[in-house]
């Protein structure tokens, strides 16, 4: 009997795929709205229904044996941990990217994020914060980020650290904390602010409907200051007022606009 070669070669792709997908760790899956790169293999999956996790919000390093940070978010809850290992054409870098966005799309808050060696040491990030040598890579080419979901999963955090190895090996590993007690107010640094401005040439703060708030105006006044050479535009209800209170706060008014487009919040674009 005649079997038409396009039914061999349809049944030859089922089998690979359903191979592909069965090379997971058992019993895993993707974190809900974070599509995985094609070809992307879970090798690492659990879940801790009651844990405390720390967080660090800047750079990592070891003094007198213990792990020192900036800042950090500490909180309860559970745990969910999912790595990926990466098909040899994608790094690591590409699948952070992919997640942060995916991430942002659905209105996440970032937190922290850092990239290369203003990290720290990846043997760190592997060994001291994620607990998994798998991690280990090298220090430039590593990004890491902390984001918060938007409402109603405000409670849930998640963190992103994204590792090239050698031998072409490259890793997205995934987080995600849901709190077992309210989080609270969840500021970013200002490092973080400038970041994300200069990677996706804007801000955006919904929440900030009112009056300019003294501690946001700090936060943005020094994250615009780390670049004195970039200018942006504001525009949203109270764009005027937060210009005014952004210069009162130390950022020159040469390196500010009025946009007019409609905005929720405050919303800040660069403009060079």
């Amino acid at each position: 009997m005649n079997i038409p070669t396009r039914f061999i070669w349809a049944l030859g792709l089922s089998c690979l795929s359903t191979w592909a997908w069965a090379a997971d760790v058992p019993g895993s899956h993707d974190l809900q709205g974070l599509p995985r790169l094609a070809d992307a293999q879970i090798v690492d999956y659990s879940v801790k229904p009651d844990i405390e996790r720390i967080y660090p919000m800047g750079s990592i390093r070891k003094i007198s044996g213990r792990l020192r940070f900036e800042g950090q978010v500490n909180s309860r809850g559970q745990t969910t941990a999912v790595t990926y290992e990466l098909p040899a054409e994608h790094t690591g870098s590409e699948a952070f990217t992919a997640a942060r966005e995916a991430l942002q799309k659905e209105g996440a808050e970032l937190l922290f994020w850092c990239q290369g060696r203003d990290c720290g040491e990846s043997s760190l990030w592997a060994n001291e914060v994620f607990g998994n040598s798998k991690l280990v890579g090298a220090d430039d080419q590593q990004s890491y980020l902390l984001m918060r979901r938007a409402a109603p999963e405000q409670n849930q955090l998640v963190a992103l650290y994204g590792i090239n190895r050698g031998g072409r090996k490259a890793y997205l590993h995934v987080e995600q904390l849901q709190a077992s007690a309210d989080l609270g107010e969840l500021l970013p640094t200002s490092a973080t602010l400038q970041r994300q401005l200069k990677s996706t040439g804007e801000l955006d703060f919904p929440k900030l409907t009112g009056e300019p708030d003294a501690q946001w105006v700090t936060l943005i006044a020094r994250a615009l200051n780390l670049d004195v050479t970039s200018r942006v535009s504001l525009t949203g209800a109270n764009a005027a007022a937060w210009r005014d209170a952004l210069i009162k706060g130390g950022v020159r008014a040469a390196r500010m606009d009025l946009g007019t487009k409609p905005a929720k919040g405050l919303h800040l674009e660069l403009l060079r």
